[in-house]
């Protein structure tokens, strides 16, 4: 009962009459109006003076009483919520008053030129008044709205003390919207920002200290949360921050994009915690953007494996460098109609083509080449799971290797200008069929190269965040699950990368390609994946060892301790690109082509030994890891 009455109390307060305020408003006018006269004249009055004042105005007294609620309807100053007055208001009531006095002032000096030499009101009073009504009109709204607030805060809950990484005007925006929001029972107690320009300074009266001073306040503050409002802040910053708030117990969220605002506006609940994505990426890749874009628009693009996370990636980045045609190749049809409906709702769709068909399939692929005879083929198309590819050999064979052949192939016969294949760090000193099956498929499109009029490229990299079926969704559904989470073994490590920058890199790589280049990128350093579930554990609130744990499952079949990025035989050759580099590998035996035609040929058999000691002969670094093929390299 005492619930319903509290909240009828809110709803009388939240639905003032706009009558009220309109005749607050009035009564300001008239107090103002009064008041200027008596500043007018020394607060000194007799009844002479008010006589003969009340004889200059009477007469225009009622057009000047009656023009203020006119103005201020045309200007919707009554339809303001006075609770919630920002800058705009303020601005409405001045543009109004100013308004208005200037009628009173031209009005006043048509009257004195054309008809008896008097104004409508002295100049000192239309000036007065102007000056007393913004001021008591403004402080009325700021009054009510300061009530409102302390009125509304909540009483039981604990007031968070807040800081805002990021002085800038997303900062600003963030600690308004906190602070007008009476729900949310905070304060904000500083800004951090590294710009030398701003320290020691105040924004809107909340002091702006460097970042390396965040400990001191969370202790001084005691501080409870900490949100990041920088658009692309710096990740090695971020990490350093997020690391010391993990251990102080501060809770880190972050101000999504200004593209992701809902219609323009930025409201709190669109703050959402940092992840892990946020931590790993690395700083912004800058593209040869003229590079790419010369070698995309007005050309046919075939991107196969385009409903995947690297091929849907590529897609919608090339889409924006206007290719005269984009064709989207993938068996999975719900991937590609996802994918589809992204681009027609993105108004990116007129010249995209959707062909439902796998890259296995000669005669469709054929078809396919000869109707639309691409320029530039990106080549995604591939299985990736190890532990799947380990336990079916045959399909990682027919796939990654006669896939690639086909696409291989036809970009030779039709002579498109070049093909970028789309490889993987699990190809370098594979200990999987999966990463053999890809170093198999480069090899190919090299040893084509070196007759071939198409430049034939290999990007390789390691794991992607957020793809299919990599580690940071899993661990995020056992984290949402209640655990445990499963690590294979504590020493794994991997290198990560954002799909857009690998994308990025892609497109960049492929415009500095001149054919048969293994590019290979800059992934960071590697990451310790128990280190990274026990961090992804603390962002999400909980404790480890106590609300989840992690559990060692072992290392699955092909799996490595330790992916590489270069082979053992392999040297580095810097490219004018710092996070590209271009792999120097040995050449392929002239009998290659036949031996994996070979290769191919041993799939009618489905015999995986057969298969995969084949493939130990033509890519003989590959040695199996906790795998039944083991034996095999004995």
């Amino acid at each position: 009962m005492k619930d319903k009455q509290q909240n009828s109390s809110l709803l009388d307060i939240n639905n003032t009459p706009r009558s009220i305020v309109m005749l607050m408003d009035f009564i300001v006018f008239i107090a103002a109006l009064t008041l200027a006269y008596l500043i007018r004249f020394d607060f000194y009055t007799d009844s002479e003076t008010i006589t003969k004042e009340w004889g200059y105005i009477k007469d225009v007294l009622p057009f000047v009483i009656l023009l203020k609620p006119v103005v201020f309807f045309l200007f919707k100053i009554h339809k303001g919520l006075v609770r919630f007055t920002s800058l705009a208001d303020v601005k409405r009531i001045f543009f109004a008053l100013l308004t208005y006095s200037s009628i009173i002032f031209v009005a006043g000096l048509v009257r004195y030129i054309f008809v008896d030499n008097r104004f409508i009101l002295p100049n000192s009073i239309i000036i007065v008044e102007f000056l007393v009504s913004l001021l008591f009109m403004i402080g009325f709204r700021f009054t009510v709205k300061v009530i409102y607030f302390e009125m509304n805060k909540p009483k039981d809950a604990k007031r968070k003390n807040i800081l805002i990484f990021g002085a800038g005007v997303s900062g600003l925006i963030t600690k308004r919207t906190i602070e007008k929001d009476p729900n949310f029972n905070s304060k904000i107690v500083a800004f951090l920002d590294d710009n030398k320009n701003l320290e020691s300074k105040r924004l809107e009266g909340t002091s702006i200290y460097k970042t390396d001073n965040l400990e001191r306040l969370i202790d001084k503050y005691d501080v409870t949360e900490l949100i990041v409002a920088i658009q692309e802040p710096n990740k090695a910053v971020i990490s350093s921050i997020v690391e010391i708030c993990l251990e102080k117990e501060v809770e880190v969220k972050r101000v999504p994009s200004f593209k992701k605002w809902i219609n323009g506006e930025f409201s709190i609940n669109q703050i959402r915690k940092i992840n892990i994505d946020d931590l790993l990426g690395r700083e912004p890749i800058n593209l040869n953007v003229e590079g790419v874009k010369n070698q995309i628009k007005d050309k046919v693009i075939l991107i196969t494996g385009a409903a995947g996370s690297i091929g849907s990636g590529i897609t919608k980045q090339v889409v924006h460098y206007s290719p005269k045609k984009l064709i989207l190749l993938d068996q999975w049809e719900s991937g590609l109609y996802d994918l589809h409906i992204d681009l027609i709702a993105a108004g990116l769709a007129d010249n995209v083509e959707i062909v439902i068909g796998s890259v296995r399939d000669k005669d469709r692929m054929e078809n396919l080449f000869d109707q639309f005879k691409p320029s530039i083929v990106f080549h995604a198309a591939a299985y990736k799971h190890v532990p799947l590819m380990e336990g079916n050999p045959s399909e990682s064979v027919l796939t990654n290797v006669l896939g690639t052949k086909v696409i291989v192939d036809l970009s030779d016969h039709y002579k498109a200008e070049k093909m970028v294949m789309i490889s993987t760090d699990k190809a370098v000193n594979p200990t999987n069929v999966m990463g053999a099956s890809k170093r198999i498929a480069e090899i190919y499109a090299q040893k084509i190269n070196e007759t071939s009029q198409t430049q034939f490229v290999t990007t390789r990299f390691g794991n992607v965040l957020g793809s299919n079926g990599s580690v940071i969704p899993l661990f995020k559904k056992q984290i949402d699950q209640g655990g445990p989470i499963t690590v294979t073994d504590v020493n794994v490590t991997r290198y990560f990368m954002t799909i857009p920058e690998a994308c990025q890199l892609v497109l960049e790589a492929s415009a500095m390609g001149n054919g048969g280049e293994i590019f290979v990128f800059d992934m960071g350093e590697p990451v310790k994946i128990v280190d990274l579930a026990k961090k992804m554990i603390r962002l999400s609130g909980l404790e480890y060892g106590k609300d989840i744990d992690i559990k060692i499952s072992g290392l699955r079949p092909g799996e490595k301790l330790y992916e590489e990025l270069l082979a053992n035989e392999e040297n580095t050759l810097p490219t004018h690109h710092k996070q590209i580099l271009r792999a120097q590998n040995c050449p392929a035996p002239a009998n290659i082509i036949s031996e994996i035609e070979a290769l191919i040929g041993l799939f009618k058999k489905q015999n995986n030994e057969e298969i995969v000691i084949k493939m130990k002969q033509i890519v003989p670094e590959f040695l199996s890891n906790n795998s039944e093929f083991t034996k095999l390299d004995k």
